[in-house]
């Protein structure tokens, strides 16, 4: 069974983000959402109550609100991410490094 996993570090603060909505989206539907917690990271892993096939994923940061609550501008009301799951059985850890004008992500283990 394949799994996902992410995590949210706020790259301005030096800090975890904390309450980011994170949906995992397969051919435009939401599969599963989660919101970060106190150390950014949504903790139960995506594909355990529904498996993965192969395929691709996009994760969809939901990053609007995480901002505007402390009254910061900001350029990207959310952050996509695609990614593809070739093999199964496999965890995909997507981190994402956000900051109010801009975002990198890696595939993380």
């Amino acid at each position: 069974m394949s799994t996902v996993s992410t995590h949210v570090l706020d790259t301005a603060l030096g800090r975890p983000a904390v309450g980011i909505r994170v949906e995992l989206e397969r051919e435009g539907k939401v599969i599963e959402s989660g919101v970060t917690d106190a150390d950014g990271r949504v903790r139960d892993q995506y594909g355990k109550s529904v498996p993965l096939a192969a395929g691709i994923y996009t994760l969809r940061f939901l990053v609007d609100e995480y901002f505007t609550k402390d009254g910061l501008q900001h350029f990207y009301p959310e952050v996509i991410v695609a990614f593809r799951v070739a093999e199964l059985g496999q965890h995909y850890h997507v981190p994402l490094l956000l900051s109010p004008f801009g975002y990198s992500t890696y595939r993380g283990s």
